[in-house]
C-alpha cells in the first residue's frame, strides 16, 4: 500500500506531509506512483472522496480512470461505526471482532447487507449506468481513496477485484490510520496472487 499515514499521537515522522485538498494529494501520490506507468494502469477510485485523489493519479500516469463501489454495513444505531462491507460480485468483509464486541445478533446482520445491497445496486447504476468495470485480466490495477481508517471498505473492494484476474493490486490512499495499515498489510500478503504492493508511508492527512 502506497500511503501516508499517520495518527494524532506524537510528533509526525520526518517524511509526512500536510495537503491542501484531495487533488493537492493525488498529486503527491502521482509521484510515487509514476514507476508503475509503465504497466499501463487502470487506476479505480472509491467514490466520493477518492475520486479527486485518483483523477490526478490518472492524469499524471496517462492511464484510464473508473470507479467501483462498495459500502459500508454500519452498525445498528450507530451507522458511522463500520462493521463490515459489501461490494461487487457478492463480496461481504464483516469486523467479527468488532461484531462480537457489540453483540450484534446474525439475523441483524443480514438484514444490514440486504439493506445494503439495495443501496450498492442503486450507486452501481448511478455511477456506473450499464458500462461494466473494463477489463483487468492481466493488468496492474491502481485503488485509490481518500483515507483508511478501518479499512474494511478498501478490503472489500480488493476482493471484488482479485476475482477479475488482475496482475497487480496497488492500493493508494493519502491518509491511513497506523493500526489500520499494519492489519491491512498483514490481511491481504497472505493471499499470495495478485499480491498486493506495499510501499513506505509517504504522505500525511489534510
Amino acid at each position: 500500500m502506497i500511503s501516508p499515514n499517520y495518527n494524532d499521537q506524537g510528533p509526525l515522522p520526518p517524511y509526512a506531509r500536510t495537503f491542501r485538498d484531495r487533488r493537492d494529494a493525488g498529486r503527491h501520490l502521482a509521484a510515487k506512483l509514476l514507476p508503475y506507468a509503465d504497466e499501463k494502469p487502470v487506476v479505480l477510485a472509491l467514490p466520493r472522496g477518492g475520486v479527486p485523489v485518483a483523477y490526478e493519479i490518472a492524469r499524471a500516469l496517462g492511464a484510464p480512470l473508473d470507479v467501483i463501489i462498495v459500502r459500508k454495513l454500519g452498525a445498528p444505531h450507530q451507522p458511522e461505526l463500520g462493521i463490515g462491507a459489501i461490494g461487487p460480485g457478492g463480496v461481504i468483509v464483516l469486523d467479527t471482532e468488532t461484531i462480537n464486541a457489540l453483540g450484534i445478533a446474525r439475523e441483524t446482520i443480514e438484514k444490514i447487507v440486504a439493506a445494503e445491497r439495495v443501496e450498492l445496486e442503486r450507486r452501481l447504476k448511478r455511477f456506473r449506468g450499464d458500462r461494466p468495470l473494463p477489463d483487468l485480466k492481466d493488468r496492474t490495477v491502481i485503488l485509490v481513496d481518500d483515507g483508511l481508517a478501518t479499512g474494511v471498505t478498501a478490503y472489500a473492494a480488493v476482493k471484488a477485484l482479485r476475482a477479475l484476474g488482475p496482475r497487480r493490486i496497488v492500493l493508494a490512499v493519502p491518509v491511513c490510520a497506523t493500526p489500520t495499515a499494519r492489519a491491512m498489510e498483514e490481511e491481504v500478503l497472505r493471499d499470495p496472487a495478485p499480491r498486493i504492493q506495499f510501499g513506505r508511508p509517504v504522505v500525511r492527512r489534510f
